[in-house]
């Protein structure tokens, strides 16, 4: 994964993480840090954390396609910061070979509520969903107040990343480090700079151990999502005001070969 070294935490399973640190429900603070700020976080948790390990391996690849309506509502509603949101995802666990169908519903006092369910594997000439994966969505949807038509649903952005767990079994709580994100939409791309992880804390409502030592550092969270972000400046009817201090710096925008030469 990048340049961080992971091998100072303690490895733990699968089934103790999603055992007793799942974080469905969950509040989500995110920050984006250089290289060495992340690796000195892995150090400074080290002794509380694990870090989850899947046949020897401590990093996962993950492949996302984001889906919304032809209009982008889910997108439009967190550019306009509404407190109630919805996000629908595909995520593909590469290297395990897994799919499932991810709705993320944002309530009304800050915190995620994740709904899960498998997905069956992919047909020749299908898209994303089928046809009996459309009730779950539509009710994972509606039991939160969102009237959404399932089968209008579309892919938009799909999002390619490693990703680290770091896992505290005695609070429950996560941290995860994300490198080498590359967004696409269309022929366009949107990609983090190499030198900076995106880490993301899933605790509680009181800032964790994690939170408390970033901010300490002088790092503050952002309302950062990579499906958001890319659209944003992809695509010119979306307004990218929040992030255009990033752009150039933290996050870069082009084509294949703009990414290539960079």
């Amino acid at each position: 994964m990048s340049d961080l070294d992971l091998t100072a935490p303690a490895p733990l399973s699968l089934e103790a993480v999603t055992g007793t640190a799942s974080a469905l429900t969950r509040v989500d603070r995110k920050y984006v840090v250089p290289v060495a700020v992340a690796q000195h976080l892995v150090e400074e948790l080290a002794g509380s954390a694990g870090v989850l390990e899947i046949a020897g391996r401590r990093t996962t690849s993950y492949l996302t396609t984001y889906l919304d309506t032809a209009r982008l509502t889910s997108c439009r509603e967190h550019l306009q910061r509404r407190r109630r949101r919805w996000k629908v995802r595909e995520r593909v666990y590469v290297e395990d070979g897994l799919r499932r169908l991810e709705v993320k519903l944002r309530v009304g006092d800050g915190r995620t509520v994740k709904h899960l369910s498998p997905l069956a594997p992919v047909r020749e000439g299908s898209g994303p969903l089928l046809e009996e994966d459309l009730p779950t969505l539509e009710g994972s949807l509606g039991a939160a107040g969102h009237v959404v038509a399932a089968r209008t649903l579309r892919p938009t952005v799909t999002v390619s990343y490693e990703r680290a767990t770091l896992a505290d079994l005695d609070s429950g709580t996560r941290v995860t480090l994300d490198t080498g994100v590359v967004s696409r939409l269309g022929d366009g791309q949107v990609w983090l700079d190499p030198s900076m992880v995106i880490v993301e804390t899933k605790g509680h409502t009181r800032p964790g151990t994690a939170d408390r030592l970033l901010v300490g550092a002088g790092h503050r969270p952002l309302a950062l999502s990579k499906y958001v972000s890319a659209a944003a400046l992809l695509r010119d009817d979306l307004a990218d005001n929040d992030l255009r201090r990033l752009r150039g710096t933290v996050l870069h925008v082009g084509r294949d070969r703009d990414r290539v030469a960079s």
